[in-house]
């Protein structure tokens, strides 16, 4: 993926001169946005309390911009501050939409008024229940208003909320929910998709049994049922510290049970105004419809939106059904200023030669957001010649584990081919070398952020020395150099933004959906005749192959018969995201010295990179005998 030398698109006056982020130009007394950014990261307590101030935060901010602490993770923001999500994000009033739901039976919608009353009346319900400031709520539901009630409902009374999506099998879902422990489980009995329509009613009752600490659960059918009692209620409006609790996100499982994430209220809550506001130029009366489900971080991302006075549209289903216009129809309709896809979607509309500008009229859509994996500069270019030649696309790119952006747009400079616009304001974003040291313009590396940010999660739950926390973030480069290390490979642009070119760990993204290897091998190697079992991902015309590599037991073959055991097993047990395209039989999987299967090692060697500390492996000629078996590379090691 290279850079472009000649702008896609460039911003016109017009649109530079109204937006919020030249509203922070003015204030910080600069001219443009690396100006801007960088006096955002040298002047942080000016550029934060800019932030709380222009992008409207109710609360009280107290004397303290920043907490310094001896380390990047013992800082904190706001140390005094006292908010509500709740007052925050119910600021609007009346009877205009603040939630838009389109699924595959119809469209539902619930009024700024209509949400409030729900919300208050859920707080009132869960408090009925025996939940209490502190306790976990979790939700197994589609996107949905349920969903967005459920959350506010927690958050009002204090409760930590946590969610996934239905089409989670019961052991991904065990495996997150199980550790939180909640006390109530707002959960649906199937979905549809594609035109079908999913029973779930037999995993909903093993997740069910799986979880003894849920004292209520409560499907989407008594939902109503179980809010009526309490409709008079008003929403208790109680401002908590900055870093309370607000929800627990989880990590993709690479290499073990997913760990919990706890992402904080004030935390969250600033860095999602600030990108909502100032990179995607959203302000209130605006519509958002960002496609996701319950079980991604950019579902919490985008229900932030509704603190802005933005309307949010839901979208569950498939949104390639019943034809790839569906989405656009749906952009149109309901008149979406901002919408958000995978990459991946994007590529899946030009392989089938769809093109939007011809069948829509797109009038009110200013700005296209893409994550989930680097959006190629094929496609950039596609889209300003499929979707709308006056767009500003935005790719994007963070992660669940700070639930926001390290990188993403600027709506007031042009955008290139292939390249994300800018670092994040606030954000002391670099691209290190394996030394530690920064690379040149143009040099691969490891993304990093040097400094401080508010939403650095509180911690992973049951984690209470903080151990499992530092090793995911920042042991990766010596102590001394105190850096969020994020496991991706990027690079500067001479127009200094930003080209991701995918993950440096072993978490794997087909089709731009993060998933862990480690919640396969659980389903996998449950089943009859496997020994052991790697997955690793093979990079292949712009995207990810999911390759499942197994140890058969003595006597069984891999015939077409236990292929479709492994493929149903995984489907069920995980979803259908994580499938594997290709199942290989080997006879040993490499290892480390002391053990340990090496994911790493076989996705570099099949994908033609240098592979890192052979020396520690036990049995190197493994990986050759690997990419031999996958005529995948040359066939002698090298």
């Amino acid at each position: 993926m290279t850079a472009s030398a000649t702008p896609l698109w460039t911003p016109t006056a017009e649109r530079v001169d109204r937006s919020a982020m030249s509203r922070m130009l003015l204030h910080a007394g600069v001219g443009d946005y690396p100006a801007l950014h960088r006096w955002s990261v040298d002047e942080p307590e000016s550029f934060w309390r800019a932030v709380w101030d222009q992008c409207g935060v109710i609360g009280d901010v107290g004397e303290r911009t920043i907490g310094r602490g001896a380390t990047m993770r013992a800082t904190h923001f706001f140390p005094d501050a006292q908010l509500s999500i709740v007052e925050n994000v119910l600021r609007r009033t009346g009877d205009e939409p603040a939630i838009i739901v389109v699924d595959e039976t119809g469209t539902r919608t619930s009024s700024w008024d209509e949400l409030a009353v729900d919300v208050g009346a859920m707080a009132a319900a869960l408090t009925a229940d025996g939940v209490a400031e502190g306790d976990r709520v979790a939700a197994w539901l589609p996107n949905g208003i349920e969903a967005v009630v459920a959350m506010l409902g927690a958050a009002a009374i204090g409760a930590a909320f946590s969610s996934t999506s239905p089409d989670f099998g019961a052991a991904g879902v065990l495996d997150r929910f199980g550790q939180i422990e909640p006390t109530v489980l707002f959960v649906v009995d199937g979905y549809h998709y594609g035109g079908r329509h999913f029973h779930r009613g037999a995993v909903r009752d093993e997740i069910v049994a799986g979880l003894p600490t849920v004292r209520r659960v409560v499907t989407v059918a008594e939902f109503d049922e179980y809010l009526a009692p309490h409709r008079a209620t008003p929403a208790p409006i109680v401002r908590r510290g900055f870093d309370h609790p607000w929800y627990v996100l989880y990590s993709s499982g690479t290499t073990g049970t997913p760990k919990c994430i706890v992402h904080a209220t004030g935390r969250v809550l600033l860095q999602h105004l600030k990108e909502h506001q100032l990179h995607c130029d959203l302000a209130a009366g605006d519509r958002l419809l960002y496609v996701t489900t319950c079980g991604w971080m950019m579902w919490n991302w985008m229900v932030s939106a509704l603190a802005s006075g933005v309307t949010i549209v839901c979208v569950d289903g498939n949104v390639m059904h019943p034809g790839p216009e569906r989405l656009w129809d749906l952009v149109d309709e309901h008149h979406v200023d901002m919408l958000g896809v995978g990459a991946k979607y994007l590529d899946a509309l030009a392989g089938v030669s769809f093109s939007p500008c011809q069948s829509n009229d797109l009038g009110s859509l200013r700005t296209l957001a893409s994550t989930g994996s680097p959006l190629s500069p094929e496609r950039f270019r596609w889209v300003y010649d499929e979707v709308k030649s006056d767009v500003h696309l935005a790719s994007i790119s963070g992660g669940t584990d700070l639930c926001s952006c390290f990188v993403l747009g600027d709506p007031t400079s042009p955008v290139y081919a292939g390249e994300i616009q800018r670092p994040g304001l606030g954000m002391a974003v670099d691209v290190w070398s394996e030394q530690g040291e920064p690379v040149q313009v143009g040099a691969r590396g490891e993304l990093v952020c040097t400094e401080s940010f508010p939403s650095q999660p509180l911690g992973f739950w049951n984690d209470p020395d903080g151990a499992r926390y530092r090793a995911a973030y920042y042991d990766r480069f010596a102590p001394e150099h105190d850096v969020w290390y994020h496991g991706d490979f990027a690079a500067w642009t001479e127009h200094g933004g930003v080209i991701i070119h995918g993950r440096s760990d072993t978490t794997l993204n087909p089709g731009g959906i993060r998933i862990g290897t480690a919640e396969i091998y659980r389903v996998v190697e449950q089943l009859d005749g496997i020994a052991e079992s790697l997955v690793f991902g093979h990079d292949i015309d712009d995207d990810v192959r999911i390759v499942l590599l197994v140890v058969l037991d003595d006597g069984v073959e891999l015939d077409d018969e236990l292929r479709a055991r492994i493929t149903a097993a995984v489907r069920t047990g995980c979803s259908p995201r994580h499938v594997p395209r290709i199942i290989v039989a080997v006879d040993e999987l490499p290892r480390t010295r002391s053990g340990k299967l090496v994911e790493l090692a076989v996705g570099d060697v099949v994908n033609g990179r240098e592979v890192r500390n052979i020396e520690a492996l036990a049995n190197p000629e493994a990986l050759w005998a690997i990419r031999d078996a996958l005529s995948l590379g040359p066939k002698s090691n090298q």
